[in-house]
């Protein structure tokens, strides 16, 4: 019997998804998603942030892919135009995806790109809070030795900067009474392994927020349709991991699932990206598969 007000990382139910699609068969296998969540996605708008590179890219590929506005973030506007080349490149229609660069460290750049999304769609359906930068590099004992600065850093980033962007583009995403938020965690919020610590609890305040955010807009506003949910995605090829033999493209499809959701699905609940429906802390699992 698990205790309730234990810290455990395990799961009840899980989803059927797909972690290994190839990304250049997507019109053949779509992820695994069902063809009316498929559908369910095309027309309606998306914000990925950190959509240069990893999984930011892999996300807004294949929502593009399914025929949605997606609004892409990221500091670098160089990168974020060779993730629109690669999209070409899978034979993707990248006319309705727009580049929003931003340093989402700065609260006016957050609020110039919420302003820039608003102005480009009439309701903004879903938002994945992507964006994060790693432990520095080269350090063994970042809680004692490391800069002060490094935490503001990676703190602002990785917290505060989603924290701000849902709050500040939130009511946008309530004029349609639909709202999907996904924070994108790591096992690092679960851990405490030497050389990563700030980097551990950036995650692990991540992993409050995005529950208690979830729960708090959900009181306010019972009457829309609020969805905010965590994904581990996991190990995979990214920026912060080169040595991965991993596809970013293995978090596509539990992210494009909990974006297409029906009304009344999951709100405040924490996913793998193999499909697991995990616990952790005092918040139990999914009760019901996604797919």
């Amino acid at each position: 019997m698990l205790n309730r007000t234990s810290i455990v990382y395990t799961s009840i139910v899980r989803s059927k998804v797909l972690t290994d699609a190839a990304p250049e068969q997507w019109k053949i296998h779509k992820f695994g998603l069902s063809a009316n969540s498929w559908r369910r996605l095309y027309g309606r708008s998306y914000w990925v942030t950190g959509a240069g590179t990893g999984y930011g890219h892999a996300i807004a590929c294949i929502l593009a892919a399914a025929g949605a506005q997606v609004f892409l973030t990221g500091r670098r506007i160089e990168i974020l135009h060779e993730s629109l080349r690669k999209m070409a490149d899978l034979d993707i229609d990248t006319r309705k995806c727009h580049l929003i660069p931003a340093d989402l460290t700065k609260y006016e750049n957050i609020r110039l790109a919420c302003r820039n999304v608003t102005e480009l769609c009439d309701s903004l359906d879903g938002l994945v809070n992507n964006a994060a930068i790693p432990s520095k590099p080269g350090s063994q004992y970042p809680l004692q030795d490391d800069p002060i600065e490094y935490w503001d850093k990676i703190m602002a980033i990785n917290l505060k900067a989603p924290w701000l962007l849902t709050r500040t583009i939130f009511p946008h995403m309530r004029l349609n009474g639909v709202v999907r938020i996904i924070f994108m965690t790591s096992e690092a919020g679960w851990s405490s392994t030497p050389g990563f610590g700030m980097y551990n609890i950036s995650k692990a305040a991540l992993n409050s927020l995005g529950h208690s955010m979830a729960m708090e807009y959900s009181k306010r506003f019972p009457d829309d349709d609020v969805q905010i949910n965590i994904v581990q995605p996991g190990e995979a090829r990214t920026e912060m991991n080169q040595g991965s033999s991993v596809s970013p493209y293995s978090v596509v499809s539990i992210v494009l699932l909990l974006l297409a959701q029906a009304k009344g699905s999951a709100n405040g609940k924490f996913f793998d990206r193999n499909g697991r429906h995990v616990q952790f802390c005092n918040t139990w699992p999914y009760e019901r598969p996604l797919a």
